[in-house]
């Protein structure tokens, strides 16, 4: 089965970022997850969303 959901430190792993960004980006309302009890977690989804978003942010500027 593929993973749908991703904790921080996955994310920040796949996008190569640091897992501080990642929380960054989640207190900014740039990168969307919810809570499973206390548990954070991030849909896959919505680590394509946010890569889309800076590329053609990206596109813009050039």
């Amino acid at each position: 089965m593929e993973r749908v959901l991703l904790t921080a430190e996955e994310v920040a792993e796949a996008l190569h970022i640091g897992r501080c960004t990642v929380y960054d980006l989640l207190r900014t309302g740039q990168l969307r997850s919810f809570k499973i009890g206390k548990l954070r977690r991030i849909p896959v989804d919505a680590v394509h969303d946010y890569t889309r978003r800076m590329l053609d942010e990206e596109d813009d500027i050039a």
